[in-house]
């Protein structure tokens, strides 16, 4: 059967700047003291979130308590409208990989929950200072992400008839990788003993053997 490997991020997006939530220095620092996340793009064009952690939940109630930590540190203010007013939007993440024993291929899957805070009317609400400042950029947002949707349906209805084909996210596991051809070595070894009839001086571990049977 399958080996399955759960980890959990938590991002929140607050006045068009990013943060992780289940960062331990939350609870003791200031919002603006702690690593903004940033968009990284490496040599392969693949997407990376700098100072977004992932967190391993081994089952159901680890990745619950991990999403009700990350609620507690989210930004919440009271409003005339709202006792509990949510200024940021979220992405709750969930990071499965999946691989077959002896296997050196790892399946990556994930699944992604996003909360996004709901537009406020500022003229009603009448609010100011800082909470004006985070309606604006919450408005505003939302205002980007509701042309963009539009656009998007617009393209799929165009690319409906293209057919396309979907790839696994897959990757080799490199410490098995290793651990094979170390072994491959090794019988290169024993082949070369036997005609020279030398001694090998290096042997893989019962352990990498088991791991690689």
């Amino acid at each position: 059967s399958k080996v399955y490997t759960t980890h959990i991020s938590y991002l929140e997006i607050y006045n068009e700047c990013g943060y992780d939530l289940l960062d331990p220095r939350h609870e003791a620092s200031k919002l603006e003291d702690l690593p903004k996340v940033t968009i990284m793009e490496d040599p392969d064009q693949n997407i990376h979130l700098k100072h977004l952690s992932l967190q391993q939940a081994t089952n159901e109630e680890e990745a619950l308590n991990l999403l009700f930590l990350g609620d507690t540190n989210r930004m919440i203010a009271e409003t005339p409208m709202n006792q509990a007013s949510t200024r940021s939007h979220c992405i709750f993440t969930v990071h499965i990989s999946s691989k077959e024993p002896g296997s050196a291929t790892i399946r990556h899957s994930k699944l992604h929950l996003v909360d996004l805070a709901g537009s406020e009317r500022v003229g009603k609400t009448g609010v100011g200072g800082q909470q004006l400042t985070e309606a604006k950029y919450i408005n505003l947002s939302l205002h980007y992400l509701e042309q963009e949707s539009i656009s998007t349906c617009r393209f799929a209805q165009r690319v409906a008839v293209i057919k396309n084909e979907a790839v696994l996210n897959e990757e080799i596991d490199p410490g098995l990788m290793i651990m094979r051809l170390k072994k491959e070595i090794q019988e290169l070894k024993n082949e070369l003993a036997m005609v020279t009839g030398e001694q090998r001086l290096e042997e893989l571990s019962k352990e990498e053997l088991l791991e690689l049977n």
